[in-house]
Parts: C-alpha cells; structure tokens; sequence
C-alpha cells in the first residue's frame, strides 16, 4: 500500500485499550477576569491519579451542546466524588469558548474547563473528526488514571447524551467487578453473587 492509498483511509474512533494522545491545548476555566485561559494537556488529567470524563460537541453557540455541558457540569460534584475530572472539548477557540460562556446564561458560571481544539489535532488523533464539516463528533471517553480509554460512546449529531448513563459507567468500571446489565452504584455485583455461590 502506498502513502497516497494509505491518507485515504479513514481511522475509526480510537477505543477501549487505547491510550490518549499526547496533546497541549488551551483551555477556558472559571477564574478571575484575565485568567480564564490556561494550558491543558495529559498531566493536567491524569498526573493527580484521577479518571477522567471527556466530552466532544461538535459546534459551540448551538442548540444540543449546551444542555450537556450544563448537565456535566451540575452533576460535576458527583464525579468529583468518584476520583474523576470532568473536561469538555471541541474544535472552536478558547476566545470562541469565553464568547459563548458570556452570551449564555446557563454556560456562565461553569466548573467544567472547555478545551479548545482550534488545530482539530486531538479530535482526529483521536478519529472522531467529522470528514464532512471537520468538526468533533458527539463522543464521551472515560479514562482511567494510566491515560488508558476504558468507555466510550458516540451519539449523531442531534441526539444529546445521556449523563446519568456515563456516571453509571464510572462507577462500574471503579469496582473492576463483573456487573449486571442496568447496575447501578450501591447495588451487589455479579462477582460478589457468585463468591457467595462458590462459598456455600
């Protein structure tokens, strides 16, 4: 196969077992007026031991990405709770980023940081970079403390996510136990039902 027949080719989504990107981007962060711009990049998520939730929306100043980012970010404290950063990210600037924040009452007091991919490096690095419009598909990617993907979920562009389903997740992935169809936090494993089963 030569290069040409090879740069046709388009790369899926990066997946479970894989590691993410080496990256460096600006970020838009609730601090004070002429410091909401900070760098972020792959030790800011995983060096402190956390996972990590991060989320892509295709286009800032739309309909469907606002009420999840809002929604990430009013659960934010639950998945704080669980060891886990919660990050958002598209292909917009950082100045488009504080542009919408302003304009937006529901996006103005965030906790999330809202990573700007100007460059659209990470979301094709990480194969969800729409071919068409060239903007980042609606993926969700939890990552564990190691910089290893172990979820992910892509939903079409007009369909919003389901942020109860990605907490659901976390917590189940966190107990690194076999887990029922539908399980949620607090509620007994498949390997703790069949420990009990070998004991009696």
């Amino acid at each position: 196969m030569n290069q040409q027949q090879n740069q046709s080719i388009q790369r899926g989504p990066l997946t479970i077992g894989d590691k993410l990107p080496k990256f460096s981007k600006k970020a838009v962060v609730s601090k004070a007026t002429g410091d909401e711009i900070i760098t972020m990049d792959n030790k800011t998520l995983s060096g402190k031991g956390q996972w990590t939730v991060l989320f892509w929306w295709p286009k800032d100043f739309t309909f469907v990405c606002p009420t999840e980012i809002m929604e990430f970010d009013k659960r934010n404290a639950e998945f704080a709770a669980q060891n886990a950063t919660v990050v958002g990210a598209s292909t917009d600037s950082e100045y488009v980023h504080m542009g919408w924040r302003q304009s937006h009452p529901g996006l103005a007091k965030l906790s999330i940081a809202l990573i700007a991919d100007t460059s659209k490096s990470l979301a094709e690095a990480m194969g969800i970079l729409d071919k068409e419009e060239k903007v980042a598909y609606r993926a969700t990617y939890i990552i564990d403390p190691d910089g290893i993907i172990q979820w992910l979920s892509i939903y079409p562009m007009n369909v919003g996510r389901n942020v109860d389903e990605v907490l659901r997740i976390l917590h189940a992935l966190q107990t690194e136990e076999l887990t029922a169809c539908g399980w949620r936090a607090g509620e007994e494993t498949l390997t703790s039902k069949l420990k009990q089963d070998n004991v009696a």
